[in-house]
C-alpha cells in the first residue's frame, strides 16, 4: 500500500474505527432527531458527504444506525443469508477449518475469528463440527468481532443454548490471553465446550496466535468510494441535500478529490466507467494477510462480488425487497459487491490467495451433494423438502451459486498444494 493510500486511510473521515465511532463520539445530537435530519445538517455544516461516509452513518450510527439495536437477517429481518438457509453451509465451512488446521500440523491451540457474525448460526454450525474432532474441540476458541450490542446478545444465547448467564460484560477488562492482551467485551462458555469472545474490532483480537479467520458478507457491508468517468476525467460521487425536493441527491465532485488520486491506483480502471472501491476493506485483508504471514493460519471469505468487472452496484435492500439508497437512511441495509479483484491485490505477494471460485464450486467440491444425501436418509418428508430447498437456493446459478464467491488467503505452501473447496473432487 503505497504512503498516501495508507494516510488518507488512516486520516480520512471514515477511517476512524468503527468501534471508536461508535463508542467514543458525543452523542450530540437529540434522539428524537431523525438520521435524515442530523445528515442534513451535516451536509448544510460542511457540504456534501462522501457515500463512504454516507454509509457509515447509516449502518452504525451510534444511536441510529440500522445495525445497531435490532436483529436484521432471517426471515423476519431484511435479508437472509446462507447459514440461514440450511445448516449444511456452516457444516462445510466447518470442516473446510478441520481440513486446513490439519493442514498447518494442528496445532494445540487456535482462535477460530468470525468478522460479521450475524445470528451466530454459522459459529454454532461450525463448533458442532469441531466438536466430532476431539483433538480440535480441545484446542480452539472462537472470537466474533461485532459491533452491534443488540446482535452480540443474540450470537450469545445461540452458542449456549440459554441467555447466558455468567457472561462478562466489559470495556475495561482483560483479554483472555493475559493482562497486556487487547479487550473483549463479552465472554461465555458455548454449549459445545469451546470458550467464545466478542470484540469490536479485528484489531482487539489477540496476535501472536494462530487464526482462522471466516468472513462471511463482511466486505459487502464495509463503506465503499464511488468514482465516476466524466468528460473532464474521473470525479467522485458524493451525497448532497437538494433543498427544494427536501431529499438527498447523488453529485459530482467539481473536481478530482483526494480520495480519487490515491484510490483509483489501485483499480484497473481502462474498461469501466464506473469503480466503487472500499479502503476499509483493502486494510482489512491486508490486516488479515499480515496475521496469516507472521502468525501462520489461513482466511475464508465468502460474499457476493466479481472479479473487477462490474460497475455501479451499490443498493439497498428492505424487507427483503430493493430499497432507494437514499430514501429513509437508517431504515434498510446498505450494500455493494465485493470486489475480489482489489482484495487479492491487497493481501500483496506475502501470503497466497486461492480464487475467487463459485459458492456453487466450493459447497459441490466440499461434497455438498453427499451431505445432502446422508441428511436425507433420516428426515422427514417436511424435513426433505427444506433439505433439497436450502441445496437448491444455495447452488443454484440463478441464485446463490454464481453470485456468491470463495477466496481463500493461506501462508506460502508447496507449489503443488490446492486447499478443499478449490479444487474438483472429481
Amino acid at each position: 500500500m503505497s504512503r498516501t493510500f495508507r494516510f488518507l486511510v488512516d486520516n480520512s473521515s471514515f477511517r476512524t474505527k468503527i468501534t471508536r465511532y461508535l463508542f467514543g463520539i458525543s452523542r450530540s445530537y437529540s434522539s428524537n432527531v431523525s438520521l435524515l435530519q442530523h445528515l442534513q445538517s451535516r451536509i448544510k455544516a460542511n457540504g456534501p458527504i462522501t457515500v463512504a461516509e454516507y454509509m457509515k452513518q447509516v449502518l452504525v450510527n451510534p444511536a441510529m444506525g440500522y445495525y445497531i439495536n435490532k436483529d436484521v437477517f432471517g426471515t423476519k429481518g431484511d435479508f437472509i443469508t446462507s447459514p440461514e438457509i440450511s445448516q449444511m453451509f456452516g457444516e462445510l465451512v466447518g470442516i473446510w477449518f478441520v481440513n486446513e488446521w490439519m493442514q498447518i500440523g494442528s496445532p494445540s491451540s487456535i482462535q477460530v475469528v468470525e468478522l460479521g457474525p450475524g445470528r451466530g448460526t454459522m459459529a454454532d454450525d461450525m463448533l458442532r463440527v469441531f466438536s466430532k474432532f476431539p483433538q480440535m474441540k480441545e484446542s480452539v476458541t472462537c472470537h466474533l468481532v461485532e459491533v452491534s450490542p443488540t446482535l452480540a446478545d443474540i450470537q450469545q444465547r445461540k452458542l449456549t443454548g440459554s441467555t447466558g448467564s455468567g457472561s462478562i460484560s466489559s470495556d475495561t477488562i482483560s483479554g483472555p490471553f493475559g493482562s497486556n492482551e487487547p479487550h473483549y467485551y463479552k465472554s461465555c462458555k458455548s454449549k459445545y465446550g469451546p470458550e467464545v469472545f466478542w470484540y469490536r474490532s479485528l484489531s482487539d483480537v489477540p496476535r501472536e496466535k494462530v487464526s482462522g479467520f471466516i468472513a462471511h458478507e463482511f466486505f459487502d457491508a464495509l463503506p465503499i468510494h464511488k468514482f465516476q468517468k466524466t468528460q473532464h476525467g474521473w470525479r467522485e460521487v458524493l451525497v448532497d441535500f437538494d433543498l427544494n425536493k427536501s431529499s438527498l441527491s447523488f453529485v459530482l465532485s467539481p473536481t478530482p478529490t483526494a480520495a480519487t488520486v490515491a484510490y483509483l491506483k489501485m483499480c484497473e480502471t481502462d474498461e469501466r466507467n464506473h469503480i466503487e472501491v472500499s479502503p476499509e476493506a483493502g486494510v482489512v485483508v491486508q490486516e488479515l494477510a499480515d496475521r496469516i504471514q507472521s502468525e501462520g493460519g489461513f482466511a475464508l471469505i465468502a460474499d457476493y462480488g466479481h472479479n473487477g468487472d462490474k460497475t455501479d452496484t451499490f443498493r439497498g435492500f428492505k424487507n427483503h425487497k430493493l430499497h432507494d439508497v437514499l430514501v429513509e437512511p437508517g431504515s434498510a441495509d446498505l450494500t455493494a459487491d465485493v470486489d475480489f479483484s482489489y482484495l487479492t491485490k491487497m493481501a500483496g505477494k506475502n501470503v497466497k490467495t486461492f480464487g475467487p471460485v463459485t459458492q456453487n464450486e466450493f459447497l459441490h467440491n466440499m461434497g455438498i451433494g453427499v451431505r445432502l444425501q446422508m441428511l436425507l436418509q433420516n428426515a422427514t418428508l417436511e424435513a426433505r423438502k427444506d433439505l433439497i430447498s436450502g441445496y437448491k437456493m444455495l447452488t443454484s446459478p440463478d441464485q446463490m451459486g454464481e453470485r456468491f464467491k470463495f477466496l481463500a488467503i493461506l501462508q506460502h505452501r508447496g507449489q503443488d498444494y490446492n486447499p478443499a473447496g478449490f479444487t474438483s473432487l472429481q
